[in-house]
């Protein structure tokens, strides 16, 4: 269960071939990604569990399962904003409900990104889902 915008970017990895090319498309999504205002970079905010400086700022419409999901996010690496960047294309528009039941290692493994982010990175992409997951089941 994968959004359009998921999609889109599981087409455009299967047309780079190179992982320094996949690595630059990561990247390239960051520096599109809209900046998250500096005031909501703040500990209420931060991510623990990731190698970098890493803030995800939840925004939902509505309550109950039914509440549409999204987030702001940023971070002090620029692959780390794409990989963001990456999860905001997985989930964002998603209601509570639906945020819950996406398979987010099975989707991720799909760009083959488990094989290739360190271990510090993989633990900082799972800290950061584990945060959505949360944030839309309270809501």
């Amino acid at each position: 269960m994968a959004t359009a915008a998921f999609e889109d970017i599981v087409e455009t990895f299967e047309f780079l071939d190179d992982w320094e090319d996949r690595y630059r498309h990561v990247i390239e999504l960051g520096k599109a990604f809209p900046d998250l205002d500096p005031a909501f970079q703040a500990p209420a905010f931060k991510v623990d569990g990731c190698a970098s400086q890493v803030w995800l700022r939840p925004l939902v419409e509505g309550q109950g399962p039914a509440a549409r999901f999204d987030f702001q996010g940023t971070s002090d690496a620029m692959i780390v904003r794409g990989l963001i960047a990456v999860l905001h294309a997985l989930y964002s528009g998603l209601t509570a409900a639906e945020v819950g039941k996406v398979d987010a290692p099975a989707e991720l493994a799909r760009l083959g990104l488990n094989e290739h982010l360190s271990s510090q990175r993989s633990n900082g992409v799972r800290a950061m889902v584990e945060r959505i997951r949360q944030t839309a089941a309270a809501a």
